[in-house]
């Protein structure tokens, strides 16, 4: 029988008890560092950002990926990614942003690290879908149904938007972490991109504090509204 995914699982590091746990490792603020929640979703600097505004979209719930939403929270996920987009207006200038999701259809599939709803979101960055095309992982026009689809299948996928367009590529057999792997070479980013080689170091801690300071003086007074 499947997992309830109201309840907790306590080995993911996404539910609690062990959310925000290796934020505390890395001397980093937890709790404290959500930019905004309700009662399906929490906005977070990424643990390891690869980027100056890179975030993470969570879902409260234990839910595997993207493609195990129901539509109301689809369309919700959809709706923080909007606010997102507006935030990067206020903060950086420009709405353009980067949406990554490493959707596993089974526990650690496809090389899939969490397997807990998690977008990452980065304020205009693009080159990432090259990326995976030159890997010979070529993507269709994505959409919830088709990510659901997807999931139903048993088959882990990559979700891409970049300058507008959301594509979903095949996630079987390709590397852990490979989005982060992807997203460092689209950059140029030198050095690690593993975020665990990266998370306790002291120039990840000032980027994430960066990160946050500036998206919470963006959101304003009165915060985010999805």
């Amino acid at each position: 029988m499947a997992a309830d995914p109201a309840v907790p699982d306590e080995d993911c590091v996404l539910c609690p008890p062990l959310r925000f746990r290796l934020n505390t490792i890395a001397g980093l603020p937890g709790r404290d560092a959500v930019l905004a929640e309700d009662d399906g979703f929490f906005l977070i600097p990424d643990l390891a950002p690869l980027a100056e505004g890179h975030l993470l979209l969570v879902a409260s719930a234990h839910l595997p990926c993207a493609g195990a939403l129901d539509p109301d929270l689809w369309d919700r996920a959809i709706a923080w990614r909007d606010t997102v987009g507006r935030l990067y207006r206020r903060a950086y200038g420009d709405s353009e942003l980067l949406l990554l999701e490493h959707g596993p259809a089974t526990p650690q599939g496809g090389g899939a690290c969490v397997d807990h709803f998690h977008w990452h979101l980065l304020p205009g960055a693009s080159g990432v879908r090259a990326v995976l095309i030159r890997d010979r992982l070529d993507g269709v026009p994505a959409s919830h149904a088709v990510l659901s689809g997807r999931f139903r299948a048993g088959r882990s996928y990559l979700l891409v938007e970049e300058a507008g367009v959301a594509t979903v590529h095949p996630g079987d057999g390709v590397p852990g972490q490979y989005l982060r792997r992807a997203t460092a070479t689209a950059l140029g980013l030198p050095g690690p991109w593993r975020w665990q080689e990266v998370f306790a170091l002291d120039e990840n801690r000032r980027r994430f504090l960066s990160t946050l300071n500036t998206l919470r003086a963006a959101a304003g007074d009165n915060g985010l509204a999805a």
